[in-house]
């Protein structure tokens, strides 16, 4: 379960400002253009080592900026017969460290720069144009995350992904990727591996796999509050109350004790007792006022 999002694209590199390659887009053989920038050290091996007018198979991670437009951060270059082979990363599938923002092209390969192997000094012998293709091919793409949205009838798939604390300690905002294909319903919030070949602008859905579901947070439901308060624990009927003894007095208890009879509840006199009667008109007024 760790979260991924790297693919490999082949294609020509036109910046924006030829003064400034960090902005440009990205000329495929099929005739699409997608907008990309330019990460890490691959800047320093674009100056010194590609022929930016050749095509190359750039390493991106993939964005969803527009609905159905591609955006593509470049982090490095598969281009073992131009790199060494200390430097390039060894054969095998995408892979892709937890914070989503480091390239990994290897099972030995945990480098945490996102240009690290990429953008090392060139040394060694060429290892032959066929090494320079990854055994998935071009324009593949690996996506691991949260599946937080599915539609089988119109092919629509959304997936979140998420980034690793920052060596200053900041937290990334999580990212969306939208992708095409279809996912049944079943596999909504759990976490997922994707298969993806890009066609033109949209990243289309080859295979997937349902890891797991993704841990809940908190308890929503909020199980076994407030049963005590209710009165559904055993024996909750049988035993008391703190104070209910006092709360209710035995019958004739207030005589026993010489207390002065409570007022009726319309507020009547007591039986026998008048505010006209001969006593003082105070004692009158202090017997028609309920007690305290």
């Amino acid at each position: 379960m760790q979260y991924r999002a790297i693919g490999v694209v082949r294609g020509t590199y036109r910046p924006t400002d030829p003064e400034q390659l960090t902005r440009g887009v990205i000329e495929t053989e099929d005739g699409t253009a997608i907008e990309a920038v330019v990460l890490g050290r691959v800047l320093t091996l674009m100056r010194r080592h590609l022929d930016l007018a050749e095509p190359h198979l750039w390493v991106v991670y993939p964005r969803s900026r527009d609905e159905d437009q591609l955006h593509l951060q470049l982090v490095g270059v598969w281009e073992p017969s131009t790199l060494s082979s200390e430097t390039s990363p060894g054969a095998g599938d995408l892979e892709g460290d937890g914070d989503g923002e480091s390239v990994a092209l290897g099972a030995g390969s945990s480098e945490a720069d996102p240009a690290s192997e990429a953008a090392a000094e060139p040394a060694g012998e060429p290892s032959g144009a066929d090494s320079d293709a990854v055994p998935e091919g071009d324009d593949y793409f690996s996506v691991r995350g949260e599946l937080i949205y599915t539609r089988p009838e119109s092919g629509d798939v959304v997936v979140k992904i998420r980034q690793l604390p920052r060596p200053d300690g900041s937290r990334p905002t999580p990212f969306k990727l939208q992708l095409k294909g279809e996912i049944p319903l079943e596999g909504l919030r759990h976490f997922v591996a994707l298969n993806l070949r890009r066609q033109g602008q949209v990243l289309q859905l080859e295979s997937h796999e349902v890891i797991a579901p993704m841990p809940q947070r908190g308890n929503r439901g909020g199980k076994g509050r407030g049963s005590a308060g209710k009165g559904g624990g055993r024996g909750a009927a049988t035993e008391p109350r703190p104070g209910a003894e006092r709360s209710a007095p035995a019958p004739g208890a207030d005589r026993a004790r010489g207390d002065r009879p409570a007022p009726s509840p319309r507020g009547d006199s007591p039986q026998g007792d008048s505010p006209r009667g001969e006593g003082p008109r105070r004692n009158a007024s202090a017997v028609s006022r309920p007690s305290r």
